[in-house]
């Protein structure tokens, strides 16, 4: 990145990347989330435990707040194809804007559909539609982020276009867009990193409620859910998705692979640096800690592979933030490991009996679940700054795709006025999530006889009364 902070260019890239970067955090969870629901309706259905209905019901109310706000969060980015992009818009629009368009008409409409009936419609519904509509939420949330990283993969990997004779771009081969390796291989990655995301915030929760001593089924519930969806999505999240993921960078951005490991001169038996700190000025890693031909496996499939280094290519065409790229990889991998090693051991500590027992891991489970929002947001700044210097790889450079008539001053006003705006959204909306959470899942109803059922309650009915008893139930 251009480091001039009167180049415009800067400050445009910096607004797109304050406005995406807040936007995530919620589409994220959202995507996380959504299979939880399903699972849960699912398992009402066969054993008809109203457990599950209980957590169907209290997630639905967590994911209908992160959509709305992700909605508001998202239009913002919308409108700055059009005044900061808009060189850019222009050049590519006859492709990227069909899965943009795809992503509004199919997937978010289909989501937007159903997420008013699985929140308010249960009774109306009945059991097995309201099912249908928890699978209708999860399709389309998940078919949201398939349309848009096909969008973002032809920028990292442009497949299925071709060159106008006015100079732009339009689709060649539709198919050959919406089926592009990267784009599945992208998405794959993605989506087990939103289901950690997930997984870690029920998680959280649930050990939450077990050191309040509250809801004590619903808590187990969670915990038993949480820590083995966490467990399994990063392992996932590792391999096989993100070893695909890096062989995609080596094979078709190399000179992003050697940014993101520092790697300035090319060899084989190349290593993964465990620790270092890259030197760009003086062109080489200081201080590595390196595990000898794990980047040549890693990247190629052999430990005698060659990898390419940085000094092999122009510099003009190096990613222009070297340090940072580097540094947001081998952070979001050492989470990575991290979120393995925790959910392993909460894991088997569970399959033990022993989980809710041990105060301490889940003080440790309850804290954690902002990481895995660090790394997806780590995950995305190496995805976007390995592919500098271009917006679409190869073909269209960032320099040339920002709208050089909007001013610096405009761009910094609407910056400040996003960052405010975000401000106070993101306040309403912890004090709403806060709000639920404080609540609980054992929202009081009116049973048949005409008593109330609370939080743990059990009701002892006879022909004319229901006495509620142990109207907190703990863990003993």
């Amino acid at each position: 990145m251009n480091s001039n902070l009167l180049n415009p260019a800067f400050w445009s890239r910096f607004q797109f990347g304050f406005t995406l970067t807040y936007h995530y955090l919620f589409p994220q969870l959202t995507m996380g989330l959504a299979w939880f629901l399903v699972y849960w309706k699912w398992r009402f259905l066969r054993t008809a435990d109203e457990e599950y209905n209980k957590a169907v019901r209290f997630w639905a109310k967590i994911f209908g707040l992160n959509f709305a706000v992700g909605v508001v969060t998202g239009i913002p980015m919308e409108f700055q194809f059009g005044t900061n992009w808009a060189s850019f818009t222009r050049y590519s629009g006859g492709v990227i804007g069909q899965t943009l368009a795809m992503e509004s008409m199919f997937a978010f409409f289909l989501e937007s559909a159903f997420i008013g009936a699985l929140i308010w419609g249960e009774k109306r519904l009945g059991p097995r539609y309201h099912f249908l509509a928890a699978v209708g939420v999860a399709v389309g949330s998940w078919l949201s982020g398939l349309f848009i990283l096909v969008t973002n993969a032809f920028m990292q990997h442009p497949v299925g276009y071709r060159t106008e004779a006015n100079g732009l771009l339009g689709i060649a081969s539709l198919r050959g867009y919406l089926l592009n390796p990267w784009a599945f291989v992208q998405f794959a990655h993605n989506q087990m990193a939103a289901l950690v995301t997930g997984s870690f915030v029920v998680t959280a929760v649930g050990a939450f409620y077990v050191l309040r001593g509250l809801h004590p089924t619903q808590a187990q519930l969670y915990l038993r859910a949480g820590t083995f969806v966490a467990l399994v999505a990063s392992v996932l999240v590792a391999f096989p998705t993100g070893d695909q993921q890096a062989k995609m960078v080596g094979r078709h951005q190399p000179v992003t692979l050697a940014a993101m490991e520092g790697r300035f001169v090319g060899g084989p038996r190349a290593g993964v640096a465990m620790i270092g700190q890259p030197n760009v000025a003086a062109r080489r890693l200081d201080n590595p800690i390196e595990v000898p031909g794990a980047l040549s496996f890693l990247a190629y499939g052999t430990f005698e592979s060659y990898v390419h280094g940085l000094e092999e290519y122009p510099a003009d065409v190096w990613p222009d933030n070297i340090e940072l790229l580097y540094y947001s990889f081998h952070l979001m991998i050492t989470l990575g490991s991290i979120f393995i090693a925790l959910m392993a051991y909460a894991s088997f500590q569970n399959w033990r009996g022993q989980l809710t027992s041990t105060p301490w891991l889940l003080g440790v489970l309850m804290l954690a679940f902002p990481f895995p929002y660090i790394a997806n947001t780590l995950g995305w700044m190496t995805a976007e700054l390995g592919r500098q210097p271009w917006l679409v790889y190869g073909l269209f450079r960032t320099r040339d795709g920002y709208s050089k008539v909007v001013s610096n001053g405009s761009t910094i006003f609407t910056l400040i006025g996003f960052i405010g705006l975000y401000f106070v959204l993101g306040l309403l909306f912890l004090y709403l999530v806060g709000r639920e959470i404080a609540h609980g899942p054992d929202e009081e109803v009116v049973t048949g006889g005409g008593a109330v059922a609370g939080s743990g309650q059990k009701m002892v009915s006879g022909p004319a009364e229901s006495v509620a008893s142990s109207k907190e139930e703990r863990f003993v």
